[in-house]
């Protein structure tokens, strides 16, 4: 077992993982000249002089970095001299402190690595929807050295994955922990949203409202079969995806708190968890840390940065998305009984289907092998279910009638100008 580690530039998470088989860890500046797959305000504040020092930290400990370069779409900007400068300088800068690997999107970014910076190596991202042979041979065939599978699309896919594994010689990665509805189809636009959010030079610098994420945590509480129903491998299922030949899995996510970060990679080491499955799939609604953790101390600045932007958005219209997430745990940890708990102990014998049968073809309502075990394994608090229903609904009247970006009263969204 290999294991990809995201990074939340915590000099104690590089010492907490000594003794476990983390060979790399993963992260990237907020902000940079290609962007990536996450939102600013979702990532950890780190310098350029940080994120190198970080870099020479894990290199003592014998943990390579991996800088994401993944952004789904880059504007244009890397067909311009502009862009092709900051790609440069960014390369270039990767390069002189040691950085290992870059992963991308974008076979062209693919290319300009391969070409000028030939010491770095390179993975495709998951973001490229890799999920049958011929795509993976033509990465591989253009100068991929690895490639991340789309785990939306083929993670319960058993046939397809032994297949490419069979078919490709560069080494091949699991995303094994995140928990987005399996073969979404939110996923193409989220995907373009969240790589225009960390671009440096992009209008919006930084601002942006995750519309995606709030529908898909919605259809998660709203149907609880959509907990099930997802993309995650449980840490007791990493053997039926080793004897298929993958032994590097990516475990996720970025600017969580170490000591959750460390539950994570302990938990997939020992191939066990007795305990709540969302614990290491979700990125919200965290137990067991303090709400003093630098993650959930978001000063004025960070409010102004990334939510008070009156030229772009009716602040005022925020305030019923800010009590959302409050509601939701996603600004502060659990402290009590969590609202919603996937027993990992019920999913047991839950991979079985998989061996024999994907879900590309399948009709859910007619297969309800998910069903059935959502019956078993998931509990939601009944009330805090029908209050956070009802703070998205005002949440998504908002943003679909158009409230979110008026400061008159009066219209309904229809035809107004």
């Amino acid at each position: 077992m290999r294991l990809s580690v995201a990074t939340n530039f915590d000099p104690a998470l590089v010492d907490a993982l000594r003794g476990f088989p983390v060979v790399e860890l993963f992260g990237k500046l907020r902000e940079d000249a290609v962007g990536g797959g996450r939102a600013p305000y979702q990532l950890a504040p780190v310098s350029r002089k940080g994120l190198a020092a970080h870099v020479r930290f894990a290199r003592a400990a014998g943990i390579s970095f991996n800088y994401l370069l993944n952004a789904s779409c880059l504007g244009n900007r890397e067909i311009t001299r502009a862009g092709q400068a900051e790609i440069e300088n960014l390369c270039g800068w990767l390069c002189g402190i040691g950085v290992e690997t870059v992963t991308v999107s974008s076979p062209f970014l693919l290319r300009i690595v391969k070409t000028r910076y030939p010491e770095l190596k390179v993975r495709i991202s998951v973001f490229a929807g890799v999920d049958r042979v011929r795509k993976a041979r033509m990465w591989e065939e253009m100068g991929a050295d690895g490639i991340v599978l789309d785990s939306l699309l083929v993670n319960r896919e058993f046939f397809t994955l032994a297949r490419i594994r069979e078919s490709v010689k560069c080494d091949l990665e699991l995303l094994v922990n995140n928990n987005c509805l399996y073969s979404c189809a939110l996923s193409p636009a989220h995907m373009n949203a969240l790589a225009h959010a960390g671009q440096k030079w992009h209008g919006n610098r930084g601002f942006f409202i995750d519309g995606c994420f709030l529908r898909c945590t919605e259809m998660k509480l709203r149907d609880p079969v959509n907990y099930i129903r997802s993309e995650w491998i449980r840490p007791e299922d990493i053997s039926a995806y080793e004897e298929m030949g993958y032994d590097l899995f990516k475990v996720t996510e970025r600017d969580l708190p170490t000591p959750v970060m460390v539950n994570r990679v302990r938990a997939y080491a020992a191939r066990r968890y007795d305990g709540n499955l969302l614990d290491l799939v979700q990125p919200y609604a965290l137990q067991g840390v303090s709400g003093s953790e630098r993650y959930y101390r978001k000063g004025i600045g960070w409010q102004r940065r990334f939510l008070l932007r009156p030229g772009l958005v009716n602040p005022a219209r925020m305030l019923p998305l800010k009590r959302l997430a409050d509601m939701r745990h996603m600004t502060r940890p659990v402290t009590g009984a969590p609202p919603v708990v996937v027993d990992n102990r019920a999913l047991d014998g839950f991979i079985e289907r998989f061996r024999e049968k994907g879900c590309r073809d399948v009709e859910c309502e007619a297969c309800r092998w998910c069903h059935d075990f959502a019956a078993k394994a998931v509990r939601i608090d009944p009330e805090e279910s029908r209050r956070a229903l009802a703070a998205y609904d005002e949440v998504f009247r908002s943003l679909d009638g158009g409230a979110m970006w008026r400061y008159l009263p009066g219209g309904n969204g229809v035809g107004d100008p």
